[in-house]
């Protein structure tokens, strides 16, 4: 068997187990169910989530020129001040190309994410979100959730090879997929199990020996493969029966109410809109544990951005728009990136609005922001700007600016990783192979 169809292997598996269920009703559950825990009374449970903003940066207005705790905010972090003491900037860290061709907008940001040099969207392997997931998502209601503010229907977070998690780019369609329907109140005074969730467990406990008998039969190419798959159905399991329990109080929760429709465009002041909107939905969902892991996507890598009126994207000022002699720099192109950083202020605010336990939600998260690339106009890899905003529950130390001098990007995710409980010792291909942490970050 070279050639396998998730949907005629799932067909013949449900009709053998003779549960008279057709696939597309698979298709429903495999995309939207499962339950909250909340942790109402024991540990609060540690976030870790990605935002990403297109076309990188404008060095001289970003980068502190000291290290260490004693650094002066640059001008374009200057919105982030009030967040000084729980970031962690690092700048000169650099995604090493060993001879691949870097295509632009794509080979920094996968670098990043991989500790590879990807040429292409063909992942070769997970994002280190997914395998942050692995260790904090367990008792969630879903295992990640991607968004996108600018319009386009894209992620960088991948499970395997051409696979992105998909993205929600309406904050109307986010709201229905967390607060819609299967969403339990965790205040509500009382709690009834919906029956057609104990119809959908036992619809995937009938298929078990099916599915068991059918891994039996493949080889090692084909058995992997469908092992993957089948590790979504598993997680599906877990979900299904976290939702025939009540979930536990929340405190400080409230119902979000529903947000209006908005024009979901590049228009960089709709994109400000929605992503702010988007921002507070999100970290309502964190609180009453709908989800530990998120990556939001505010501009895409090669930024559509646009203002009102005008046809010029970022993107393309980045390649067209002439270095301004007093400045030094793109005018424009500086614009959209200080922009970008107002826009991460508003997220961080989002989670920092939202009391929990002693703290805040911030407090218990692991922000990781990062762009693309560093200087835009010639697609460098090297010195792309990253920040880690957030305590991880103790688990991470900030308040400091780390300088790489060229050393591997991988270093800081190889360090986050292991912040967040994963069980990895190094981390990345060739050059960017790392067994080296940044001992400053990790507590």
């Amino acid at each position: 068997m070279t050639q396998l169809n998730r949907r005629t292997i799932l067909r013949g598996m449900v009709n053998g187990a003779k549960v008279g269920m057709a696939l597309p009703f698979l298709d429903i559950f495999l995309d939207v169910n499962g339950e909250a825990l909340a942790a109402t009374g024991q540990r609060l449970p540690v976030r870790f989530g990605t935002w990403i903003w297109g076309c990188g940066f404008i060095p001289e207005r970003w980068i502190p020129t000291a290290e260490g705790s004693g650094y002066t905010m640059p001008p374009d972090l200057e919105p982030l001040a009030a967040y000084r003491d729980q970031m962690a900037i690092f700048s000169g860290f650099d995604v090493k190309l060993d001879g691949v061709a870097n295509k632009p907008h794509m080979t920094g940001n996968l670098g990043l994410r991989t500790g590879i040099p990807v040429p292409t969207e063909t992942v070769r392997a997970p994002t280190f979100d997914v395998l942050i997931g692995e260790v904090i998502g367990q008792g969630s209601r879903f295992r990640s959730i991607e968004l996108s503010a600018s319009g386009i229907e894209r992620s960088y977070s991948f499970r395997g090879a051409g696979s992105p998690n998909p993205s929600e780019v309406s904050p109307v369609a986010l709201y229905q997929r967390i607060f819609g329907e299967g969403f339990q109140d965790p205040n509500a005074a009382s709690f009834t199990p919906d029956p057609r969730t104990m119809v959908r467990r036992s619809v995937l406990s009938a298929v078990t020996d099916d599915r068991q008998r059918l891994m039996r039969t493949l080889g090692a190419a084909d058995r992997q493969r469908m092992d993957e798959y089948f590790t979504s159905v598993r997680q599906l399991e877990q979900q299904l029966e976290l939702q025939l329990q009540p979930p536990a109080k929340v405190e400080n929760f409230t119902m979000p109410q529903a947000p209006a429709e908005t024009v979901v465009d590049a228009d960089v002041e709709h994109v400000m809109v929605n992503h702010k909107i988007m921002a507070g939905l999100l970290a309502q969902a964190l609180a009453c544990n709908q989800t530990r892991v998120f990556n939001m996507l505010f501009s895409d890598t090669a930024s559509n951005l646009r203002r009102s009126a005008s046809s010029d994207t970022h993107h393309t000022l980045t390649h067209e728009e002439p270095v301004n002699p007093k400045l030094g720099y793109q005018e424009q192109v500086a614009w959209f990136a200080a922009k970008s950083m107002v826009a991460c202020r508003d997220f961080v605010d989002a989670l920092a609005g939202i009391k929990e336990g002693a703290g805040t939600l911030l407090d218990n998260t692991l922000l990781f922001a990062h762009s693309d690339c560093s200087i835009a106009k010639s697609h460098a890899v090297e010195g792309i700007p990253m920040m880690v905003i957030g305590k991880a529950g103790g688990r991470v130390r900030t308040g400091y600016h780390k300088a790489g001098r060229a050393d591997a990007a991988s270093r800081v995710g190889l360090s986050i990783q292991q912040a967040m409980g994963v069980q990895v010792e190094k981390w990345g291909t060739g050059s960017m192979d790392t067994n080296r942490t940044v001992t400053e970050l990790v507590a």
